[in-house]
This record gives structure tokens, C-alpha cells and sequence, in this order.
């Protein structure tokens, strides 16, 4: 059977590309600049606190955002700063109205804050604490953040959702 020109011609092209192939960068390029600035423009809006399961925050009809500061965890049976266990809660607490251990910790976190050049030192700390720990806990806490440099507490709480104008929570 005879092919014409243009089957030839066309049966060269595909075997002299066959195993090549092709991408289009131009659409790849749109996709990842529309990407970098979506996560540009909403990397600002939240500050993420850590997440712990063991932890339920109480809530509250507080509407100013939090401001990002060193993180005290307490729950049912730790005490963590920044992530790391500082204090079980099973073993018995020392007497008097301060933590040991707690401010120790807290006064190095201090320090090594004033050595950095990034930011200056505010005194600024967040506790997290679980709705169910005991006051006394809490305030022991709240007491030795004052002690070690960190006057300025904030309690983390969950926002409360808004109720609507027919008197339904959303």
C-alpha cells in the first residue's frame, strides 16, 4: 500500500518526537504565583496557638487577637513551656505560692529573649490553661510568671460564636 506525501511526512514527525515529552510551563507559572500570593495575603490574619489535645479551653466573648508570646500549657497533668514538660502534675507540688521549676525555666526563657537582637523583651506570656484545672493551680502559675519577668499574662480562650438576630447561636 502507498502512502502520500503528508502520511510520510507525518509518520516521520511522530516517530522523530515519540518519547518526548512536553509541559507547559507558562500555566504551571500562573498556578504557583496566584498560590504564593494567596498564602501571602492569609499568612498575617492568624496566629496559631499549639494544640493539645489533653487541653479544653474555656470560651469567651473576647475579640482582640492574641499576640504571639511565649506559650505556658496546663492541664490535668503537666505544666509545659513551649512544647517541653517542665512540671508533672502527678507528683506534689511544693509548698508556698511560687513553682520552682516553672520559674527557672521562665527566667531562662527571659534571658535568652534580652540576648536576642530580633525583638526587644516585652514580658509578655500566654497561659493556656484547662477549664477544669483548680484555681489554686492557676493562680500558682500566673504567680511565678509575675515573679520571673513575665508581668504581662493572657489567658487563651476560645472566641464564642456570635449569636444571630433571631437569638440562634451560629
Amino acid at each position: 500500500m502507498k502512502m502520500s506525501r503528508r502520511a510520510k511526512r507525518m509518520d516521520r514527525h511522530h516517530k522523530r518526537n515519540k518519547g518526548r515529552a512536553t509541559l507547559n510551563l507558562v500555566s504551571l507559572m500562573d498556578i504557583f504565583t496566584i498560590l504564593v500570593f494567596f498564602l501571602l495575603v492569609n499568612s498575617g490574619e492568624v496566629q496559631v496557638l499549639p494544640n493539645a489535645k489533653a487541653l479544653s479551653l474555656p470560651e469567651s466573648a473576647a475579640e482582640q487577637k492574641p499576640k504571639e508570646t511565649l506559650v505556658v500549657m496546663v492541664n490535668q497533668n503537666e505544666i509545659l513551656v513551649h512544647g517541653r514538660r517542665i512540671i508533672d502534675l502527678a507528683q506534689p507540688l511544693p509548698p508556698g505560692t511560687l513553682l520552682p521549676t516553672l520559674k527557672a525555666e521562665l527566667q531562662l526563657h527571659a534571658e535568652r529573649a534580652k540576648a536576642s537582637t530580633l525583638e526587644p523583651f516585652t514580658g509578655n506570656i500566654t497561659i493556656m490553661g484547662d477549664k477544669e484545672i483548680p484555681y489554686n493551680l492557676l493562680k500558682r502559675v500566673m504567680a511565678t510568671c509575675a515573679d520571673s519577668e513575665y508581668p504581662r499574662v493572657s489567658l487563651a480562650v476560645l472566641q464564642r460564636a456570635e449569636k444571630a438576630k433571631g437569638g440562634q447561636t451560629l
